[in-house]
């Protein structure tokens, strides 16, 4: 891995612990934005992204338009990530919306597995985004969530937890139909 990779890696680790995930489920990190929905990258076209599973299965990104698309970032150790699972698990589960879970974990595929099967959330893949890859892409800080439309544009996103079950989100959600 070239130096730079490296280091641009160890910055991209050390923000999500300093201005991401560094708090209990439902506090602010220091620093952070507000939660909200932000509609500044309307219209930008879904990244060609791949990914891959414990198993070695593939994804492409790219192979998913054609249907309205969360992707979530997330990681295991990120308390938010870990709060609104269960709640998006349950709108994979709708089939209303394909719900894409991409982990930011690093070094443990197996790991993303193990997590989501003790938790209960049998919807949601474990995809993985060892390099952070999508991260950087979104310069996200957890939890990140960005809604494409079936033609794979951006509608929206949001950094923070939501709760993917209650009316409002419900509405926002149908903004990608």
């Amino acid at each position: 891995m070239p130096l730079s990779r490296s280091l641009t890696i160890s910055a991209l680790a050390l923000s999500l612990l300093l201005g991401g995930c560094d708090r209990q489920s439902g506090q602010q990190a220091q620093g952070e934005p507000a939660a909200g929905i932000a509609r500044t990258h309307r219209g930008s076209e879904l990244p060609d992204f791949t990914f891959n599973d414990a198993a070695g299965r593939e994804l492409q990104l790219k192979d998913l338009k054609g249907k309205p698309l969360l992707i979530n970032l997330w990681a295991t150790w990120c308390a938010p990530c870990v709060a609104e699972l269960p709640a998006l698990d349950r709108l994979a589960a709708s089939g209303e919306i394909k719900v894409l879970t991409v982990s930011q974990d690093m070094g443990q595929p197996e790991k993303v597995s193990a997590f989501l099967k003790q938790r209960g959330v049998t919807r949601l893949e474990p995809w993985l985004d060892p390099e952070n890859d999508l991260g950087f892409h979104y310069r996200a800080t957890l939890p990140t969530s960005i809604l494409f439309d079936a033609q794979g544009r951006e509608v929206w996103r949001v950094i923070g937890p939501r709760e993917w079950d209650d009316a409002e989100t419900r509405a926002l959600l149908a903004e990608a139909e």
